[in-house]
């Protein structure tokens, strides 16, 4: 199939002839073949115009869960890439939120079939554990060889410390990427929203910054002793982005994400005690929301996710106390992220964290596979249940405003696009 972008403005700062110029784009069986300002089309070439069409590399998020195998209610594989590639995201790390664990190589090679031969490319973590219950390592080599890019025990924290040293030690012989989650158990106690003055008022058991900012303490000075490679996923404390900058500045080789939603909401959104804002870690205050906006222009924070988690209705319509964790994100990242930062700045967020992964990155580029996400920086709307996609329809974000849209992503010889 041929595909012509006419007048497309390019965001790519990999190829500085090309980024922020416009530019007409032939694909041709899924690759880009020519690249000038006019390209006339020949027979059967399917022509996108779109108002205002601007094309980057195909979006990339570090945190993502759907429900397959084990939770298919809340979202299963197939629909989960669908709604990734609809939102704009060319590329997905999965973690192991389901039920079982993927603990061993079979369980990874199940989830690489699972999400084989679809548009948007899935990148499965295993356990860092067996079970997830943080006693033994799992098959963190025999993983790895069969397509693990990571090795993650999802939102638990490691309390034994010596397993993390090893499991560091150990990982370096295949150069295996480590993740520790950033709680002391302890400290956290039964907490479920930041400790706060909002806590205090609203008599919930409060998860003080302190709890993040002693484990992530913890987890670098292990680094520091073992060497290895050691991602911390969703940092939400101004004191933690100084945390992971000294790190950086010592040569430490440490990596940070943060979730969108705690860029932008605050511990004051729980006045009404709606589930649909407790994530993990909690929202915390608007002098973290500024460290970690800007700890991720000053590059301390290496890229944001989505943070994207499926919930029942069951399992979120309940007293807050018992309410489960999480919101989906996928379908209003970008729209959220355009309007926190200027555009260049957002889908450079949300093109970046490839390489930490071990994965290439793509390029807008003559003779190069057409991975791109097709977009409109400049619509504002609402976002509504009309807008989600997953099935589970747990978004912190209803109602909100957002700044873009996303017309539609190519990858791997597919292509999906919407009529504007």
């Amino acid at each position: 199939m041929n595909l012509l972008l006419k007048s497309a403005r390019i965001f790519d700062q990999t190829q500085k002839e090309l980024h922020l110029k416009t530019r007409d784009i032939l694909i041709k069986n899924g690759i880009i073949t020519k690249i000038a300002s006019q390209i006339k089309p020949v027979s059967k070439t399917k022509v996108i115009d779109f108002d205002n069409l601007h094309v980057s590399i195909g979006w990339f998020d570090s945190s993502v869960c759907f429900g397959e195998p084990g939770f298919e209610e809340r979202e299963t594989i197939g629909n989960g890439l669908l709604t990734a590639a609809k939102s704009g995201f060319t590329d997905i790390v999965l973690n192991p939120n389901v039920h079982p664990v993927p603990d061993s190589s079979s369980d990874i090679v199940f989830l690489k079939n699972a999400g084989k031969d679809q548009l948007t490319n899935l990148h499965p973590l295993g356990t860092l554990t067996n079970g997830s219950k943080a006693e033994q390592l799992a098959e963190l080599y025999d993983m790895g060889n069969a397509g693990a890019v990571g090795f993650y025990d999802f939102k638990i924290a490691l309390e034994n410390s010596n397993l993390l040293k090893i499991a560091l030690q150990y990982a370096q012989n295949f150069e295996g990427l480590i993740y520790s989650f950033p709680s002391d158990k302890k400290v956290a106690g039964k907490g479920i929203v930041n400790e706060g003055e909002v806590s205090t008022r609203l008599g919930l058991k409060g998860i003080p910054a302190l709890a993040e900012e002693l484990q992530l303490a913890r987890d670098l000075s292990v680094l520091a002793y073992t060497s290895g490679k050691l991602h911390v996923p969703t940092i939400s404390t101004a004191n933690s982005v100084k945390l992971i900058a000294n790190a950086k500045k010592k040569g430490l080789d440490v990596s940070c994400s943060v979730a969108i939603h705690n860029l932008v909401y605050t511990d004051s959104v729980l006045e009404e005690f709606d589930a649909v804002y407790k994530v993990m870690p909690p929202l915390r205050t608007a002098k973290d929301n500024k460290a970690l906006i800007k700890g991720l222009k000053a590059g301390t924070i290496d890229f944001v996710t989505s943070d994207h988690i499926p919930m029942n209705v069951e399992e979120k319509h309940l007293e807050f106390d018992n309410a489960a964790d999480g919101t989906i994100g996928l379908e209003s990242a970008f729209g959220i992220l355009n309007r926190i930062f200027e555009t260049e700045t957002a889908v450079h967020l949300l093109s970046k964290g490839r390489k930490r992964y071990g994965l290439e990155n793509p390029l807008i580029k003559e003779g190069e596979q057409a991975c791109l996400t097709l977009f409109d920086p400049d619509v504002v709307s609402k976002f509504s249940t009309e807008n989600i996609l997953s099935t589970s329809k747990n978004s912190m974000f209803l109602e909100d405003e957002l700044k873009g849209k996303v017309y539609g992503t190519l990858n791997n010889g597919k292509i999906d696009i919407i009529n504007p």
